[in-house]
């Protein structure tokens, strides 16, 4: 199968990617698809590995981390599962399709790769114990004795024409369940998916970039999600933040930017790992500045409120350039916060023409 014919499957003959039918057609209707519903209970280790029939479902690992020579860098490596039908099958016949994202952002550079693969042939595919996802060469695999249900130890590897990473890490808290127990509502209509982190590993390891190779240390960031039908017909993309504050706590919040209106929702983790499920409108974001990226104006500067929380923080892109010239392009990049709370993060802008 080649590139082309490849991606007419993946985005299910849809003509463009903020359509009608939502951002890469995740708001089409999907059936014959399982629909995730709430009052499932999440169960682990099973529910790390893939879900065939559901249409969509990603495992997204990004990092900030601290160069041995002082500078920041980001690291994203991502793995998509989609599906032409439900099920899977043994061989060409499979209709599972898989797509890997490899990133790595320096305060000067933007380093991308894609690779696609097919299901069924072993060139792509997740297995939930000991866990293993992987795309050609690029991995992440369980290391350790602690192989189960919490995704203690990591290791994670990927390259470019121009780069490549090795890192190692470790959990230093419990999976999150995000929104009623793992069910995470994503419009005013009821579309949702099932959505879980591990919000807190320790990352040590290397980078590789043209001019060699750099100790880095840091912390990385695991979400896990899958649905069939995540997005209203009318959300045309999504601003992602997590966020990671030098004082324990954490915070996870997205913005589903729809005609009809905006849908938020997120995350608030404590020191301890404990989470409360934000209600839809209490995340409260509004971009400060905008930058030509792509040729697209992209907000790379933000104002981030949870008045609750006592959180009114500025995000700022490390890299304003931070963009992924794949299939389905966006932006992608570390960030740091200041404001009533400091730290790093990660954020991911959508459906920007």
């Amino acid at each position: 199968m080649n590139v082309r014919s490849f991606l007419t499957i993946l985005t299910l003959g849809l003509p463009s990617l903020a359509s009608a039918q939502g951002f890469a057609g995740l708001g089409s209707e999907a059936s014959d698809f399982a629909i995730p519903e709430r009052g499932y209970a999440l169960s682990f280790p099973s529910d790390h590995g893939a879900h065939p029939d559901y249409r969509i479902e990603w495992w997204y690992l990004t990092a900030n981390l601290k160069g041995d020579d002082g500078l920041d860098y980001g690291v994203q490596w991502t793995l998509f599962r989609t599906a032409a039908a439900p099920g899977e099958r043994a061989g060409w016949s499979s209709p599972q399709l898989w797509m890997g994202h490899a990133g790595l952002t320096t305060p000067k550079q933007q380093f991308y790769a894609e690779r696609l693969a097919r299901g069924g042939i072993g060139q792509a595919g997740v297995t939930p114990d000991p866990f293993a996802a992987w795309i050609d060469n690029w991995e992440m695999t369980a290391t350790g004795t602690a192989t189960g249900a919490q995704l203690q130890q990591l290791t994670l590897s990927a390259s470019g024409s121009d780069f490549a990473y090795d890192l190692t890490l470790t959990a230093q808290g419990p999976l999150v369940q995000h929104g009623d127990r793992g069910y995470s509502v994503k419009s005013e209509g009821g579309q949702a998916s099932y959505y879980y982190s591990q919000p807190r590993y320790q990352v040590s390891g290397s980078l590789t970039l043209p001019n060699g190779r750099l100790a880095v240390t840091g912390r990385g960031w695991l979400d896990r999600e899958w649905s069939s039908q995540p997005l209203a017909e009318d959300q045309t993309g999504w601003d992602w933040f997590s966020l990671s504050f030098d004082s324990g706590e954490q915070l996870m919040g997205f913005i589903l930017r729809g005609s009809s209106g905006d849908f938020t929702s997120g995350s608030w983790i404590a020191a301890d790992g404990s989470v409360t499920a934000l209600q839809p409108g209490a995340f409260q974001a509004a971009p400060l500045k905008t930058s030509k990226v792509a040729g697209r104006s992209i907000p790379t500067q933000w104002n981030i409120t949870l008045p609750k929380q006592g959180v009114s923080v500025t995000i700022q892109s490390i890299n304003e350039q931070s963009w992924m010239r794949t299939s389905f392009p966006y932006w992608e990049g570390p960030v740091t916060i200041s404001g009533s709370h400091s730290g790093r993060g990660y954020l991911e802008m959508t459906g920007y023409e």
